[in-house]
């Protein structure tokens, strides 16, 4: 490093930082924001008052990647009418097309890949450093306490990064490519980040991962996930784990049984499947199969009271006919998930399944898409509708409106995950706080969302997980 580059800005300044994409990405921006903030930086939620305004990309499918283009361009305009100096990218369109970022698009400054989360402090303090920073190294780095995180989300909830990358080989996904091989973290520092979480008031772990249930197999760790677990389960202070991102064919057989042993993992399973016909899952190298699927998730129906199911499926991969897309209808209503996310298949550079052919229109797999979710729709309308009358403990996630003498909170059941599940509307004649546990009966639902009102009078069984299912309280 020359002279030059050692020169550092001679005041504080104001960094804006935007984070794109899954909860995955959101920690590695909480990492950048730590080094930051070790290192003496002040932070604004106002790009039009940024010295510095980084945007930390998402490049998982086609319109992730244009919602990233259009925040760079975006954020580009306050070199013209706010403070900005310097404009910096990061991610993963960053660790992807980092040279076409360069070349096009003149306003950025510094480009970061996913190696350089570290190096985030060194490009906000000088002002000599420009340009492309990517190494060509594999991707190897992984958040694991090099600094106390900058936490974005409300206190009594926090994402905890257990692994970083991913080994399987799916035709479609560029996310092996982007983040490298799947590298676990050691137990012993994700449960001293976890006490250190909850020591700062977070009741509410949500274990991320590319794949949760192939942790710690690269480190040799046998049944990693439930010593993972089993640690946790160990510590004071902690009301709710939830499980995002598990994987179906490295899911324990075991599972559904294990589930029972711990009182704080809530009964909610995120099981991205993305298809149901054989030949699907075949195109798109899922080792997988519809019998498979639905046989273990029905056993969750049966093994498991009130369990949530969430899944995410791709319409008009390449070679999805009629029939395929039949079937996947047919399996949608036999399982009768709580929660769907639906993606349109797109063109990733680089994957097996942008050479395939017979690619399948837009506008058909649109047409699909909107089928599948007013499908989902009738499926969740009737499944909310069991829950009216039924008492839940829910946790206030946001401050009151006002609504006809009463005031009215955001909140959660076990059932819901943050930012991406529905919520729970919650009438209260006394005040809440954020953070708060109470009991709730539903009253009513409206769309993916339920209504209810704060319950004086009826007791949530300890025998729930967490507190976390349902009573029956007509």
């Amino acid at each position: 490093m020359n002279a030059n580059m050692k020169r550092k800005i001679e005041r504080p300044v104001t960094v804006g930082l935007v984070s794109l994409g899954c909860a995955k990405n959101r920690v590695d921006s909480e990492a950048m924001l730590g080094y930051l903030k070790e290192a003496g930086f002040r932070f604004t939620s106002d790009p039009s008052t940024a010295d510095i305004i980084i945007v930390n990309t998402c490049g998982f499918i086609g319109p992730a990647k244009e919602e990233s283009i259009d925040t760079i361009l975006e954020m580009a305009i306050y070199k013209e009418r706010g403070r900005c100096r310097k404009l910096i990218v990061t991610g993963c369109l960053a660790q992807r097309y980092h040279q076409e970022l360069v070349r096009n698009i003149p306003e950025i400054d510094v480009v970061l890949g996913i190696n350089d989360v570290e190096r985030i402090r060194e490009a906000c303090e000088f002002h000599e450093m420009r340009g492309d920073y990517v190494s060509q190294d594999p991707p190897s780095w992984v958040y694991d306490r090099q600094v106390e995180r900058l936490i974005t989300t409300p206190r009594h909830y926090a994402y905890l990064k257990i692994a970083e990358g991913c080994n399987h080989t799916c035709t479609f996904c560029a996310i092996p490519m982007i983040r490298g091989r799947y590298r676990s973290r050691r137990i012993e520092s994700i449960v001293d980040e976890a006490r250190e979480l909850i020591e700062r008031g977070t009741q509410e772990l949500l274990i991320i991962s590319q794949d949760t249930t192939y942790y710690g197999r690269d480190l040799g760790i046998k049944d990693g996930l439930y010593r993972l677990l089993d640690a946790l389960h160990e510590l004071e202070g902690l009301r709710w784990i939830r499980l995002l991102y598990l994987y179906p064919d490295t899911m324990p057989p075991d599972f559904p049984e294990k589930m029972r042993l711990y009182p704080r993992l809530v009964p909610y399973l995120d099981l991205p499947l993305q298809h149901s016909h054989p030949e699907i899952l075949r195109a798109m190298r899922r080792r997988g199969s519809r019998e498979r699927y639905r046989d273990l998730l029905l056993r969750y129906r049966d093994e498991v009271p009130e369990i949530v199911l969430r899944t995410t499926f791709i319409v008009g991969f390449p070679g999805e006919e009629e029939r395929h897309f039949g079937d996947l209808l047919q399996f949608l209503h036999e399982v009768e998930f709580d929660h769907v996310g639906a993606f349109i298949y797109s063109d990733e550079d680089g994957t097996p399944a942008e050479r395939l052919n017979s690619k399948v229109p837009i506008r058909i797999a649109e047409e699909r898409r909107h089928r599948l979710m007013m499908a989902q729709q009738e499926i969740v309308e009737r499944r909310q509708r069991a829950r009216v009358g039924k008492v839940y403990e829910v946790v206030i996630d946001d401050e009151p409106k006002q609504g006809h003498g009463v005031r009215i909170y955001r909140g959660r059941f076990y059932g819901q995950a943050p930012e991406i599940d529905g919520v729970v509307w919650v009438k209260s004649r006394r005040p809440l706080s954020i953070g708060q546990w109470v009991r709730v009966r539903i009253t009513d639902t409206e769309w993916y969302d339920l209504k209810g009102r704060v319950d004086e009078y009826t007791m949530v069984s300890v025998e729930n997980p967490a507190g976390a299912t349902s009573i029956d309280g007509r």
